[in-house]
């Protein structure tokens, strides 16, 4: 009898059932009995998951095994030689220690790209509008009377920060607002991946002349607290924020001030520094619109994200490779 290689599950499936049912027809899948970070790791060291060979991973299984740092990637399993990560972001991954370990990694990197980008444009317009303020306004029983007019997007500037997938799909939506939209990266995309009307500007230029500023990169030791104090202070006087990315990339405390100092008119949010806590200066101010990371919270996106990480699963179980391993590794 041939035995099935096992498959680590990290995280609960929701939606996919189908596709996990079929996986489940060529490996065996293994679940850790433990709840917190302490015994997970116990549990890893202990044996009980040897002869796993790869994991996929939820967002929230952090809840249980806490980061993927050195120490976690350390004692996993010397048989795991694969993460598939449900999500775009992986910054809860230390892919150096992962790569140490000869461990690949994958996410799902354009599943997300229509739901987070729709949920950019709901922030992009209710911040420039003022629509929180009037919402606030309405349930305290004041209608509109103290509710300043907001703004249109028509002719706005729109500085993107990060023109990957989300980016790209960002762009193209507020270009149809009749936007002026303009990005940064460290890199220029290449002429097949521009998009026509969109342009390449350097970091300092998109700061100063961006009526609008979307953060659309992903959170690493370069891009943590990419916008701050010094930052703020370049950009144009009643300048919009809109982070759809991770929290961590804007300053909170920073952002606070420059709301406080006026620099910013107003704000639009579906990530925190440190989730699920909010800036007590963020929850107070009308001004700002809040949204708890809903980016990829549609049953469409989900059922679409597990579909792909289930498939990174397969491909590395049936054939050792991945479909869409992470940039860090591309070259392994």
């Amino acid at each position: 009898m041939t035995t099935k290689p096992k498959v680590l599950l990290l995280g609960t499936i929701e939606s996919d059932t189908k596709e996990w049912a079929k996986l489940q027809e060529i490996a065996d899948i293994v679940t850790p009995t433990s709840q917190s970070r302490d015994a997970f790791l116990a549990e890893c060291r202990s044996g009980a998951l040897d002869g796993v060979v790869a994991a996929y991973r939820t967002f929230s299984s952090v809840n249980v095994t806490g980061l993927v740092d050195r120490e976690l990637v350390e004692a996993l399993p010397r048989s795991l030689g694969f993460i598939s990560h449900n999500g775009a972001g992986y910054d809860q991954i230390d892919v150096s220690a992962c790569t140490a370990r000869n461990i690949l990694v994958s996410n799902v990197p354009t599943a997300v790209d229509d739901a987070t980008a729709d949920t950019a444009i709901f922030l992009l317009l209710g911040a420039l509008r003022g629509f929180n303020k009037g919402m606030s306004s309405l349930r305290a029983g004041r209608w509109i009377a103290d509710v300043p007019l907001g703004h249109d997007p028509q002719g706005k500037v729109l500085g993107i920060i990060g023109m990957g997938g989300i980016g790209s799909v960002f762009a193209r939506r507020a270009l149809g607002f009749g936007m002026r939209v303009q990005y940064f990266n460290r890199k220029r995309l290449g002429a097949e991946d521009e998009i026509e009307g969109v342009d390449y500007v350097g970091f300092e230029e998109l700061l100063a002349t961006s009526d609008v500023v979307s953060l659309n990169l992903p959170l690493n030791n370069n891009t943590r607290h990419i916008i701050s104090t010094p930052e703020f202070n370049k950009m144009k006087r009643g300048v919009v924020i809109i982070n759809t990315a991770r929290g961590a990339v804007i300053d909170e405390a920073a952002l606070v001030e420059a709301i406080d100092a006026g620099i910013v008119w107003s704000v639009g949010l579906d990530v925190f520094e440190n989730e699920p806590q909010i800036h007590p200066g963020l929850l107070s101010n009308e001004s700002v619109m809040l949204v708890p990371h809903m980016g990829t919270h549609t049953v469409e996106t989900r059922q679409k994200m597990e579909e792909w990480t289930i498939a990174n699963v397969r491909s590395a179980v049936e054939t050792g490779r991945l479909k869409s391993i992470v940039k860090e590794q591309a070259g392994l």
